[in-house]
């Protein structure tokens, strides 16, 4: 077998990195590159910031083969096929990113460019080579700067007809309390809006407390500060209240779920088991909550998995 690669990008509204991931899932050394897009952000400079990531992911090659091109991008998709219309990057509206990045390859057009959304690219690496590894019915999540996922459902992933299944983000919390929290969707109650690292900060900020940042909420949890322990428990117990609506939707066996935010607080996970509480369909309590085996690597892997886990695209 040769040595090919798969040039992994992961592309969202605040950054862009792009790796070599090998058939094994592992990232090259000295491979993974970024760059800072973020709403302020206009055309041209998100085209070269994805441009540079690129470049410098070709860059370690060497020699090696690239197999192709796996795209995990923010959502949503565009209708257009192979353009993206990411929420939080209004400078790109239906942008023909695979297109883009075709034309950065080495020999445009002889290798596929895949395009899918994060979420299902996180989905795949989950299982993959990580914490839900060959699970039947698979729930992959981050809850970071927005909170986002993709689904594996009888061993495949699931895309939608649009490429869009899988926004868990958005959906409703189902607690009548913050049914009323605007979302950047145009919906209310989203989980995004009321459970994602910024939002939770903001919360806490009106609340009286003083601190900026995800860390600084995480160090005032342990330390036991009140407004701290409130806004990182309102977040998990959102978190958890739409996990249980989509397990009882789709009957998952595993939620894998990654992301910064995830990691706020040691017992996060836990707060969220804790929204299972009192279901009492045995199908949906059976559902295996983890976190992700991949660290900060899952959004590239997945994108590598896109070319070398082609079998397993929905």
């Amino acid at each position: 077998m040769d040595d090919g690669v798969a040039l992994a990008i992961d592309f969202g509204g605040t950054k862009v990195e792009a790796a070599l991931v090998d058939r094994a899932g592992t990232l090259l050394p000295g491979s993974r590159h970024r760059a800072a897009t973020g709403a302020s952000s206009t055309s041209a400079q998100v085209e070269e910031a994805v441009a540079t990531a690129v470049r410098g992911a070709l860059s370690a090659g060497g020699e090696r083969r690239i197999l192709g091109a796996g795209i995990g991008a923010a959502g949503p998709l565009s209708p257009t096929p192979g353009a993206v219309s990411p929420l939080n990057l209004p400078a790109w509206r239906d942008y023909p990113l695979r297109e883009l990045v075709a034309g950065l390859l080495p020999a445009a057009g002889d290798v596929p460019v895949v395009l899918r959304m994060d979420g299902e690219a996180i989905a795949l690496a989950e299982h993959w080579i990580g914490a839900g590894r060959d699970a039947a019915c698979l729930l992959g999540m981050v809850v970071s700067t927005g909170i986002g996922g993709g689904l594996v459902i009888g061993g495949r992933t699931v895309p939608g007809p649009s490429g869009n299944a899988g926004h868990v983000g958005h959906v409703a919390v189902g607690d009548p309390a913050l049914a009323g929290v605007r979302c950047a969707c145009g919906g209310t109650g989203c989980v995004e809006a009321v459970a994602s690292g910024p939002r939770t900060v903001a919360w806490a900020r009106e609340q009286g407390w003083t601190g900026a940042t995800g860390e600084e909420l995480g160090v005032g949890y342990t330390a036991g500060d009140p407004i701290a322990v409130a806004a990182v428990r309102r977040s998990a117990h959102a978190v958890g209240g739409a996990l249980a609506s989509a397990t009882a939707l789709l009957d998952l066996d595993v939620i894998a779920i990654g992301g910064g935010f995830a990691s706020v607080a040691p017992d996060y996970l836990e707060l969220v088991r804790e929204a299972f509480a009192g279901r009492e369909f045995p199908f949906v309590r059976k559902v295996r909550i983890v976190r992700s085996g991949l660290s900060g690597e899952g959004p590239l892997i997945g994108a590598g998995a896109l070319i070398h886990r082609a079998e397993l695209l929905g």
